[in-house]
C-alpha cells in the first residue's frame, strides 16, 4: 500500500449554468455553458479514501459540494478553482512548506435536503423570484433555524493550533473597539483568524448574530499577540425602511470572538444606541 492517497476530484460551473444539486460534476465550459462530463467523482472518492486512510482530497469546485465519503477522508483541502499556479501550490502545502491558512466564505451545507428551495424563491415563479429568508442569507439562516450544517462558516484548519483570551471590548464613540489575546499553542508557524460577531437586541429584528470585523495575524510556535479591532457605528446598525438610512435600535449587543461562526469562545456585551 502507499504511503499516501491523493486524490483530486472536480465540479464545472459557469455563471450561465446552475447546478442542480450538490453533487462532483464534472464538466466542460465554453464561456457560459456548461456541458456535465460522465465521471462519477464521489465513487471515485470512496473508492480511494476506502482503500487507503492516510489520504488526502482536493476540491476544485466553485461553490458547496456533498462530501458522503467524510468520514473515510484524513484531510480534505479545498482550494476552490486554482489557477495555474494550482499545481505548485498543493505540492507546498501536502508536503507542509507553506500553511493552509484560508477561512470558509460560506457555510457547507450536509446535503440538498438541509437547505431546500421553494419554487417561489428559485427559480421563481412567472419570472419573479420571493425571497422570503430575507435577512437571514448564509450562515444567518443556519444559525436561526439551528441547523447544524457540514462546516461552518469561517471554519478552517491548519498545520497549529490557536487560543484566544482576555477579551475586552469598550465604548467608543458610536463604535466599540475589542481586543484579545491570540497565542499559537502548536508547534510551528501557522496563521490564525479571529473573528467577531455581534447580536443585536430583540428589537432591531436582525439574525442571532453577524460577522462585523476580523483580521489575520501569523504567529511563531508559542508566541502570542494582543490584536485589536475596531468596530464603527455600522456594526450596530439596522436598514430603517422608515427613514430609508442606518439606525442603531438602543440596547445591549453581545460581542462574540471566536474561529468561525460556530466557535465563539470569548463573549461580552457593550450598550449602544
Amino acid at each position: 500500500m502507499a504511503d499516501l492517497a491523493i486524490v483530486v476530484a472536480a465540479d464545472g460551473s459557469s455563471e450561465g449554468s446552475d447546478r442542480s444539486d450538490l453533487s462532483m460534476s464534472p464538466a466542460a465550459c465554453v464561456t457560459l455553458v456548461c456541458q456535465d462530463l460522465p465521471i462519477d467523482q464521489e465513487r471515485m472518492i470512496n473508492a480511494v479514501t476506502a482503500a487507503n486512510p492516510n489520504n488526502v482530497v482536493v476540491l476544485d469546485t466553485g461553490g458547496p459540494v456533498r462530501m458522503p465519503w467524510l468520514k473515510n477522508a484524513a484531510a480534505v483541502l479545498l482550494p476552490w478553482f486554482g489557477g495555474i499556479e494550482h499545481g505548485r501550490s498543493l505540492a507546498r502545502i501536502i508536503y507542509g512548506a507553506d500553511e493552509p491558512g484560508g477561512r470558509l466564505p460560506q457555510t457547507l451545507p450536509r446535503d440538498e435536503a438541509q437547505h431546500p428551495f421553494a419554487a417561489a424563491a428559485y427559480p421563481g415563479v412567472n419570472g419573479v423570484a420571493t425571497y422570503a429568508e430575507k435577512l437571514e442569507v448564509g450562515y444567518r439562516w443556519y444559525d436561526a433555524q439551528d441547523v447544524k450544517p457540514l462546516f461552518p462558516f469561517g471554519f478552517g484548519l491548519g498545520y497549529t493550533t490557536f487560543s484566544f483570551s482576555d477579551l475586552q471590548v469598550t465604548r467608543e464613540g458610536d463604535g466599540a473597539v475589542v481586543r484579545l489575546r491570540v497565542r499559537n499553542t502548536g508547534d510551528r508557524a501557522g496563521a490564525a483568524v479571529p473573528q467577531v460577531y455581534v447580536s443585536s437586541p430583540d428589537a432591531a429584528g436582525e439574525p442571532p448574530r453577524q460577522l462585523k470585523g476580523f483580521t489575520k495575524i501569523r504567529l511563531k510556535p508559542g508566541a502570542s499577540r494582543v490584536v485589536t479591532i475596531r468596530l464603527d457605528r455600522r456594526a450596530f446598525s439596522q436598514w430603517s425602511v422608515a427613514r430609508h438610512g442606518w439606525i442603531v435600535t438602543p440596547g445591549s449587543y453581545g460581542i462574540l470572538i471566536g474561529s468561525s461562526s460556530r466557535d465563539l469562545p470569548l463573549r461580552d456585551a457593550v450598550r449602544m444606541g
